[in-house]
């Protein structure tokens, strides 16, 4: 559960274990390709769904590639990606952007199933520390202003049923990593989506953040991640964490500094007084950005969860 480029790349580890995957992606993007889209089409966004049926999809590569393509050029497609338009398209044509994932889905051959956390977009919206309100999901880290709290609107969204059906279900249920107010917090507002997570008997992972993020975590440490979820949502929803300590190279340190990320600090103690148990390996890998190591972060999730259907048993 979650949305954006962290979700995407943990899928493209988990989809080759033997799992049964659903991804549940937010709703609440209002920038870029996705939000012109929303706005004039009146969809809910498309792009991080997009990401997250790339990443699943079983298909040749230049098929992914096309999914991914972004016009630079020609009036009214500059700056769109050819996936959102296919998605749009869908909508427009089965009249229900839930169907049309499905359908692209299924187009696309991917591993699992994608569902948006609902059926419709909803607009996200900050108090900031200082009283002022921030609406818009794209808006929000630009603020400059630290973040007290998010909320949905309507905050009686509907929560997609087949999403709750899915949390039912599942033998585990993992959150990000992710952008934490704008991505993964999003999902976890959606009302009844929390209520089912705690309801569940699965096994409950946390997949932390590498960097902080500018304009939302800016000194976060994992403790700082976990405590905005508690108090976003009042209950404590995670049996395990799962948290990068391999050392980030100084040149690469220095690159993110300048747009004011850093390391996100592992206060390890601190997590694991509050009744979390900890999972802490080196988890990074560094190309043209720090992401997660796909292939290591699934093999973690896939040994508690083996772990933890076992000791169900």
């Amino acid at each position: 559960m979650g949305g954006g480029t962290g979700l995407s790349v943990m899928l493209r580890g988990l989809k080759e274990k033997p799992l049964d995957i659903t991804a549940i992606v937010t709703v609440a993007d209002d920038g870029g390709s996705s939000g012109i889209l929303r706005n004039e089409l009146q969809m809910p966004p498309p792009g991080d769904i997009r990401n997250v049926v790339t990443a699943l999809a079983d298909v040749e590569p230049l098929l992914s590639d096309i999914l991914k393509y972004r016009f630079s050029t020609g009036s009214g497609l500059a700056g769109h990606s050819l996936g959102n338009l296919i998605l749009a398209a869908m909508t427009d044509i089965h009249g229900d952007f839930v169907t049309a994932v499905k359908e692209m889905s299924r187009v696309f051959v991917v591993r699992g199933q994608v569902l948006p956390a609902s059926g419709e977009a909803v607009i996200l919206n900050a108090e900031m520390e200082d009283g002022t309100i921030v609406s818009g999901e794209s808006k929000i880290p630009e603020s400059g202003r630290r973040i007290k709290r998010v909320f949905l609107e309507p905050e009686d969204v509907e929560a997609l049923p087949e999403a709750l059906e899915a949390i039912q279900q599942a033998d585990a249920i993992l959150i990000g990593p992710g952008s934490l107010y704008t991505s993964i917090l999003p999902n976890l507002l959606v009302p009844k989506l929390a209520e089912a997570i705690v309801a569940s008997d699965a096994i409950k992972i946390f997949v932390c953040n590498v960097m902080t993020q500018p304009g939302e975590t800016d000194n976060y440490k994992v403790s700082d991640h976990l405590q905005a979820i508690y108090d976003h949502i009042g209950l404590h929803l995670f049996d395990y964490v799962i948290v990068n300590d391999g050392e980030i190279p100084p040149q690469v340190q220095q690159k993110y500094a300048e747009k004011g990320a850093k390391p996100v600090q592992l206060d390890r103690d601190e997590v694991m007084s509050r009744g979390y148990k900890l999972i802490a390996d080196k988890l990074v890998l560094f190309r043209t950005y720090l992401r997660h190591d796909a292939h290591k972060l699934s093999n973690h999730i896939f040994q508690l969860v083996q772990d933890w259907m076992l000791r169900k048993r």
